[in-house]
């Protein structure tokens, strides 16, 4: 069987797309992964900047409702990650563990998953205090002490969008300089509110229920410290779900795939929706846009071949 098209990935991309095509009779298959399916959402709490929730909603449950959506209107959702995919035949042709399938159109949504320290602790902190985006969970810290780690422009921006409501902000870099853009270090190192610990790795997070502070190493002369705070932001970057990809689509010098058009790519039936290629806004709500998008334009597509 020949599917119409093939959905690969979740998250406020992929099942926007999908609620797109199963409306427009498609019957879409989506491949949503075996893991941290509904994408980097489901590794939040309380989500307050997406329209339609003015008491916010949990990151959680809104991807439920996100999946619940997409196949009431007929959806089927595989719960495996893609292994391999041909998109060079015609037939698209996309294997998973133990399935091969064939779809005349692709839609790639897989996202883009942020580095995290490797810490156990940290993992068991995630949205209990510990974040990798300052836009999404800066405002619940409110006259809190908080830190950020990295070196970067993100780790930059993410400092100095935090001073808008953290009591104060402290940078943890492992290196003696940074190696953001000079226009963002000045920012940064002028910021009232932003205190800079070069040479310093955290080598645990603290607490409980929820983040107390952070053991931290100077790199220099391995003397170790506490540092007391409310928020851990991880700033260090975020690697593109591309990885199944290699030979079929362009990417970037970071793995971002190409898009033309915003959702096109150089495949014509290949879409792209989300984070995958986004490699600035990374926000819920653009990623569903872009699904939508994808989607109009595989509509088009698939009405050209009839």
């Amino acid at each position: 069987m020949v599917e119409d098209v093939i959905i690969i990935g979740s998250g406020p991309a992929g099942y926007t797309a999908a609620i797109y095509c199963a409306r427009e009779d498609f019957k879409p298959l989506m491949i949503s992964g075996s893991v941290n399916i509904g994408g980097q959402l489901t590794l939040t709490t309380t989500v307050e900047n997406y329209p339609g929730f003015p008491d916010g909603v949990q990151g959680p449950e809104l991807m439920g409702m996100f999946e619940k959506q997409a196949t009431r209107f007929g959806t089927r959702i595989v719960h495996e990650d893609v292994v391999e995919a041909d998109l060079h035949s015609n037939p698209f042709k996309v294997k998973t563990a133990s399935q091969e399938y064939e779809a005349r159109a692709i839609i790639v949504s897989t996202g883009a998953s942020a580095k995290w320290l490797g810490l156990p602790s940290e993992h068991r902190l995630i949205g209990k205090g510990v974040s990798s985006c300052a836009t999404c969970d800066g405002a619940f810290f409110r006259n809190k002490d908080v830190a950020v780690v990295g070196g970067g422009d993100t780790a930059m921006e993410d400092s100095l969008f935090l001073t808008r409501f953290a009591k104060s902000v402290t940078i943890l870099h492992r290196r003696d300089e940074f190696r953001a853009s000079k226009i963002m270090q000045d920012k940064v190192l002028n910021n009232p509110k932003i205190k800079v610990m070069f040479n310093t790795v955290v080598e645990d997070v603290l607490g409980d229920q929820k983040v107390s502070g952070v053991k931290i190493k100077n790199t220099n002369d391995n003397k170790t410290d506490v540092l007391n705070i409310d928020g851990l932001f991880v700033a260090i970057g975020y690697s593109p779900n591309t990885g199944f990809l290699k030979g079929q689509l362009k990417v970037d010098e970071l793995g971002y795939i190409i898009t033309k058009d915003e959702v096109k790519t150089d495949i014509e039936g290949v879409f792209v929706a989300g984070d995958v290629a986004d490699r600035f806004y990374r926000q819920a709500v653009t990623a569903a846009g872009s699904g939508a998008k994808a989607a109009l334009h595989v509509r088009e597509y698939l009405q050209s071949l009839r």
